[in-house]
């Protein structure tokens, strides 16, 4: 039991298959207290079909990570809930498709603010929302992808948003860390997702992925999970400011 006596926020779960929901349940499997986030009424009824999966009944809050009195509300409510919060998983991505079917030099001033925004920004306000919180201190988990680093084809923007992510991460983890705050990214191979199918040729990725990466497959959505909780966990208590990769050796390959 890992996370027993932990309360933990997870961001982003949309579905059963989302990368978020493999996280939140890892960390219930270890008996972590979660909160759920959404964004409406539609998110809202898609983890209402799923959250019966959980050891214990999460507490739901809506938030709108771009809007500054929406966190407010949904950390009011976990901090009364709760009382503190040792954990915060980050899994919060947008990019309009037209900004990631055409070229990056083509990118609309207004989709890349947006991508920005959404994808980055609110990275550090979900943070600045936790950090009263976390109390004793605590770990934040933001989920990135290796087209921060490297020309992903239709990625563009997005690739952009997540560099940021990962500036954000190390100049988070510099400022936090003398509270006790843990901050590191957390960077999966492709996986089959909601998100994922707005990705013009996800199946060519994911093949080209398997064939190339050192353990010659793809990873799956509970690996990805269990590394989240491992950097929720005390067991990385001596990790932070880090970019963790599960893509099963992709990165390391010289292909």
């Amino acid at each position: 039991m890992l996370m027993q006596n932990k309360f933990c926020l997870v961001t982003g779960v949309a579905n059963h298959r989302s990368i978020a929901w493999a996280i939140a349940q890892s960390l219930d499997r270890e008996g972590a207290r979660l909160a759920l986030s959404y964004l409406g009424e539609r998110e809202k009824e898609g983890i209402d079909k799923i959250v019966d999966q959980l050891q214990q009944p999460p507490l739901l809050v809506p938030c709108d990570a771009t809007n500054d009195e929406s966190v407010a509300a949904a950390f009011a409510a976990i901090g009364q809930e709760f009382g503190r919060l040792d954990g915060l998983v980050h899994s919060i991505a947008f990019a309009k498709r037209e900004d990631l079917e055409g070229r990056y030099t083509d990118t609309s001033r207004d989709g890349y603010h947006l991508a920005l925004e959404v994808s980055a920004y609110t990275l550090n306000i979900l943070v600045r929302g936790a950090e009263p919180l976390m109390t004793e201190g605590g770990s934040v988990v933001a989920m990135t992808y290796l087209g921060s680093e490297r020309v992903i084809p239709h990625y563009n923007v997005m690739g952009v948003a997540k560099a940021a992510l990962e500036a954000g991460v190390r100049y988070l983890a510099g400022e936090l860390g003398a509270k006790g705050i843990r901050v590191n990214g957390l960077s999966a191979g492709p996986i089959k997702t909601l998100a994922a199918r707005g990705i013009r040729d996800f199946a060519s990725m994911l093949k080209i992925h398997e064939e190339r990466a050192a353990l010659r497959r793809n990873v799956n959505v509970e690996e990805v999970g269990n590394t989240a909780l491992f950097l929720s966990s005390d067991l990385s208590s001596g990790i932070t400011g880090e970019v963790i990769y599960v893509d099963g050796g992709y990165r390391i390959m010289g292909m």
